[in-house]
């Protein structure tokens, strides 16, 4: 019996043998051009992000042990220095050609508190390497995103989010934080010390120093349930916004071209640990990218092949640890806009979207994200006095982002959205100071801290308005 992706491979196979579809020489001409080749430099080692969109040729990479080595690299360095975690910000926060600094070997628990249910981490930690050292200590994340390669840091300095309408983003769970600022010195501070530091401090885009511990609060270990409904585009619009009322996490995708999108929600259980039979996610965007490929002119066949294929997929149901249960693997590269918008715009948004998409840009085939965050008081969070809906949409990282992002802008911004801070966008200085009330504040506070502006690459310079001396 055929295997439900060899059944999609299957009749996109059977509708090309229906000659419908684009010749040989047409789907050559569909393929992306090859990638050019960059001169090596024997002196310095480049640094590229995950997708490739961004790179840099540093002077000096860093990597110290200690806070007591990342004070004396900053003391002693020239130039501008930037921070560099997983590099899965698809904006242009590292690159820079004077130094970076990793603190990676500044990982792992430093300690935890039982009672309160709080741990102190390093802030070089991948997400992923935190969820069994804090099962061992009885604690769990209160959320993640649905990638887990991310540096904590990182995460905090974009407002990393998952999904839950009843729960922030990331810097939301954290209680205090230290900070190693422009000259070098070493800051304790909480919403009750040093208070416009840490309010600054948690979405910075490390702007304004290092963060190099970070102090959590977390929740007790738990499993949750996570089950995958696909459904008929209708019927998600219509129910996304009470689902999302009634699991304490839930998100949706919609697959372009099929109509068809899926459901997807978690709830906390003490059922145990299992899971019926999953497509890898990256198989199943390879086969899009197939669809595409083989149907991308004649979108009527694409749609009816794809709604077909999905009508035939089975709900799924896993039932994991907290941590091991949200974030899946991504191994198809792509590059990523996301906007944050006013939660009762969201599907109205996403239905525009839908309509600009299909009409105008055929090529694409990555889902578009939907998920939901609970509104905050961070200065520079994008979920700042407002519960949000975001919404992402991708392009294969081997092709050109700038039309479909540029048919897909507008309407975000028509809607007030703010833009994630590690994802894809064209907004000036002047555009963020409308969008954040606190944007002023921000900038004093920064270049109270980073009176020299050391933290400041290119990017940060044209959006914070000072130049590194």
């Amino acid at each position: 019996m055929l295997r439900r992706r060899n059944l999609l491979q299957a009749m996109v196979t059977a509708a090309v043998g229906s000659g419908a579809l684009v010749s040989t020489a047409s789907r050559a001409a569909l393929a992306p051009p090859p990638r050019s080749n960059t001169a090596s430099t024997a002196r310095r080692l480049p640094w590229r992000n995950w997708s490739g969109s961004q790179s840099c040729l540093p002077a000096a990479r860093e990597a110290p042990a200690t806070v007591a080595q990342l004070q004396e690299l900053i003391s002693a360095s020239e130039g501008v220095i930037r921070p560099v975690g997983a590099g899965h910000s698809f904006t242009a926060l590292v690159p820079t050609n004077d130094t970076i600094i990793s603190l990676a070997r500044m990982s792992g628990v430093i300690s935890h508190d039982a009672d309160s249910l709080q741990a102190t981490v390093w802030a070089g930690s991948r997400l992923g390497e935190l969820g069994q050292p804090l099962h061992e200590a009885g604690q769990a994340l209160i959320n993640m995103p649905d990638i887990d390669e991310q540096s904590l840091a990182g995460c905090l300095g974009t407002a990393t989010h998952g999904t839950g309408a009843s729960l922030g983003c990331m810097p939301t769970f954290v209680r205090a934080l230290q900070l190693v600022d422009g000259r070098g010195e070493l800051h304790e501070c909480s919403a009750n010390n040093n208070a416009d530091l840490f309010n600054a401090a948690l979405v910075s885009m490390g702007s304004l120093g290092f963060i190099t511990q970070v102090t959590l609060q977390n929740t007790a270990t738990h499993r949750m349930r996570r089950e995958t409904h696909w459904r008929s585009f209708d019927e998600i619009i219509e129910s996304a916004d009470a689902l999302a009322d009634k699991h304490r996490n839930f998100e949706f995708y919609y697959i372009p071209f099929s109509g068809m999108g899926f459901t997807d929600a978690h709830d906390l259980t003490d059922e145990p640990v299992g899971s019926t039979e999953k497509l890898d996610p990256n198989e199943g965007v390879e086969d899009l990218k197939l669809a595409r490929d083989l149907m991308q002119r004649v979108p009527k066949l694409r749609e009816l092949v794809l709604g077909s294929y999905m009508r035939t997929l089975d709900s799924e149901v896993k039932i994991e640890q907290s941590w091991n249960n949200y974030a899946s693997e991504r191994n198809v590269r792509f590059n990523e806009m996301e906007y944050h918008l006013p939660r009762e715009h969201g599907l109205a948004a996403l239905q525009e979207i839908r309509k600009a998409l299909e009409s105008q840009h055929r090529e694409v085939f990555f889902p578009i994200e939907f998920r939901y965050i609970k509104g905050d008081d961070i200065w520079l969070s994008p979920f700042y006095q407002r519960d949000t809906c975001s919404i992402a949409v991708h392009r294969y990282f081997e092709e050109d982002f700038k039309p479909f992002f540029s048919t897909i802008e507008p309407i975000f911004r028509k809607y007030n959205g703010r833009p994630h801070w590690g994802k894809l966008n064209t907004l000036t200085r002047q555009d963020f100071r409308a969008l954040y009330p606190h944007w002023d504040d921000f900038i004093a506070v920064r270049r109270q801290y980073d009176p020299q502006g050391r933290f400041l690459n290119p990017y940060l310079q044209q959006l914070f308005g000072q130049t590194a001396t």
